[in-house]
């Protein structure tokens, strides 16, 4: 028995599938965090053998090297060779390789061999090397490297069995490493063992080769990645619809419910006004989020995201960043703060740089709602071309208009930087498969548990403050205006209003971007709030949008909507950029440029607006 076994360690090459073997044998028992002091993500989960016993596992970002090149390679290596502090030496090392592509990944497996350590190596993917017509001696494998082989297919339901038996029944040792395999050059050894325990079949996978032919094409593989981000903005309004009529009717039902016990006051205010107004209308907006990303999950599973940034990469080559850019970008669409934390797989620093810089310029889900909300109320739900949906057609116009920012935003930073040299890019195509719906569903989880947690914590707090400032004080006797213009947000939104005025905004909207500055879901939540306490109850329960829409210009929600296009980015974005670039300098360049960009970008659509209407 293996009872001495308490930590393990998932290392491997980035598209090894090691990510969908975790959650294979960890599930929904995982949590994500930093290390600590360094700004590379952590994802550890529990396993729980049939002895009982608790194991923990890491699954460390993906490496080609221990030599390593990036913040990422340096976090795999440290926790390897048990050098990073706070984080204890794994009592096993499971090394997973991609079995249809040993010749790149046996190298990686051979360097964690070389570090003497109790390891395993996991043979993932064996269903796709078997239709391949790969033969592998497993046995002789085994032998050959001194460890234990185990097969697996983490996109299975029972995949990883053999991999638990191994866990419960074997003792791992450190390999037995002789003197002259130390000197042989790590990829003489690779040639070695391909030629002594691997058969390749003569062609190559011809289904691989067929899609690849079509969807790497320069001019139809575009059109097909265009068609399809299209598609999925489409599908954003139009399959959420039901779902998010249903939850806004729940919230309704249920802040009527509640408050009906309650005798007008303070508390019932706080409840109606405040909590069901403002995080009744943030949840509404839960299915356009999570149907955003099970379309890039089902990307990320099939193989098709390294694609798309090899297609990409001439585009993004000429505006000064690198195809590698496209993952943390793709990665900034959920938020910013991950998007810039994926930069670190960056060897280059310059390109690290850029990318952080223009990551904020990509449309985060938090900016969705503010979205979906002004684009409900004031763009008509009608069929444009017998085809295609009018809302979906200008949520893919916001979103495309991040990302030509972005690009435009890094060709300037090009101009005026001094390395003016370029570089490569070097990246592997892993090989087409079906998602795992398991790793999706669990993907989904992950999302939406996020973002509840956001509500019943940040996004709640900021609410109950806005309700606060929004409530007191009470105004004086004989007053004849709603009660919030004499409370402290009415007179705060009051004296920065002719700061926003020439572009449009209303003090309500900006009393909204204030507690935005924390989270951008906030702003749909105290619109909520606010209009509210502005004796507007009734209405905001019903429908917000109904609301606005017959409060303000279509000139005022476009500019409001080129604004966040740009706008100044959330306070905890700002303080990953911080941590990133070991600087204040780049953050305060980063918030004066946004900003500039936010105003500018509304200045000129308001009073384009004005003069077309």
């Amino acid at each position: 028995m293996i009872n001495a076994i308490q930590h393990i360690a998932l290392v491997g090459n980035p598209n090894c599938g090691k990510t969908s073997l975790f959650n294979q044998l960890t599930g929904a028992r995982q949590k994500v965090a930093n290390y600590a002091g360094v700004t590379v993500e952590r994802k550890e989960g529990f396993l729980t053998l049939a002895s009982g016993r608790h194991v923990r596992i890491l699954d460390l970002p993906g490496a080609y090297s221990l030599d390593a090149t990036s913040p990422d390679e340096a976090v795999t290596r440290a926790v390897c060779l048990g050098e990073l502090a706070g984080e204890a030496l794994p009592d096993l090392l499971v090394c997973v390789v991609d079995a249809t592509n040993l010749r790149l990944h046996l190298r990686f497996a051979l360097e964690i061999r070389r570090l003497g350590r109790p390891m395993v190596l996991a043979l993932n993917m064996m269903d796709d090397a078997r239709r391949r017509g790969i033969q592998i001696d497993v046995a002789k494998l085994s032998h050959t490297l001194g460890v234990p082989v185990i097969e697996t297919v983490a996109v299975k339901r029972h995949g990883a069995a053999d991999l638990l038996k191994a866990f419960e029944n074997q003792t791992p040792r450190a390999p037995h490493i002789t003197e002259d395999a130390e000197q042989i050059d790590i990829h003489a050894q690779v040639r070695a063992l391909l030629a002594e325990t691997v058969v390749m079949p003569r062609t190559t996978d011809q289904r691989d080769d067929a899609l690849d032919a079509v969807l790497l094409h320069p001019v139809f593989g575009l059109a097909i990645l265009a068609t399809l981000m299209f598609f999925v903005f489409q599908a954003v309004f139009t399959w959420a619809a039901p779902f998010m009529d249903g939850i806004g009717y729940t919230v309704t039902a249920l802040s009527d419910w509640t408050t009906s016990f309650l005798a007008d006051g303070m508390l019932k205010s706080l409840l109606k006004d405040g909590i069901f107004a403002g995080l009744g209308t943030v949840l509404t907006f839960l299915p356009q989020i999570l149907i955003l990303f099970f379309f890039i999950l089902m990307l990320e599973e099939s193989g098709y995201l390294p694609r798309a940034a090899f297609l990409l990469d001439r585009l993004m080559f000429g505006a000064g960043l690198t195809g590698r850019a496209f993952i943390p970008l793709l990665s900034s669409f959920a938020c910013a703060i991950p998007g810039i934390m994926a930069t670190r797989s960056i060897s280059d620093p310059r390109d690290r740089l850029t990318t952080i810089m223009v990551a904020p310029l990509m449309t985060c889900s938090a900016r969705l709602p503010v979205y979906a909300l002004l684009i409900s109320a004031f763009i008509p739900v009608k069929t444009v071309w017998g085809l295609f949906n009018l809302q979906g057609l200008v949520l893919f116009a916001l979103y495309f208009g991040g990302i030509i920012s972005a690009l435009l935003v890094a060709l300037v930073m090009k101009r005026f930087r001094r390395d003016q040299s370029d570089h490569a890019l070097l990246m592997e195509l892993p090989s087409y498969r079906l998602p795992s719906w398991r790793s999706v569903g669990i993907g989904l989880y992950e999302r939406a548990t996020i973002f509840i947690k956001r509500v019943g914590g940040i996004i709640l707090s900021l609410i109950v403050i806005l309700w606060f400032l929004a409530y007191f004080p009470q105004p004086p006797a004989g007053a004849t205006l709603p009660p919030i213009d004499y409370s402290f947000a009415g007179q705060i939104g009051h004296v920065i209003a002719p700061i926003f005025a020439p572009i449009g905004f209303t003090w309500e909207i900006c009393i909204a971007l204030i507690p935005g500055l924390a989270a951008r879901e906030v702003v749909v939540a105290a619109l909520g709030t606010v209009y509210a306490l502005s004796g507007n109850e009734d209405a905001v329960s019903h429908q917000l949008g109904s609301l606005i829409a017959a409060q303000w210009s279509l000139p005022t929600a476009l500019s409001l909507l080129a604004w966040f296009i740009f706008a100044p980015q959330c306070l905890a974005t700002m303080a990953t950029v911080r941590r990133e670039t070991g600087s204040w300098k780049y953050v305060g360049i980063m918030a004066l440029y946004l900003f500039s960009l936010a105003y500018g970008a509304s200045l000129i659509t308001y009073h384009v607006a004005e003069a077309l209407l």
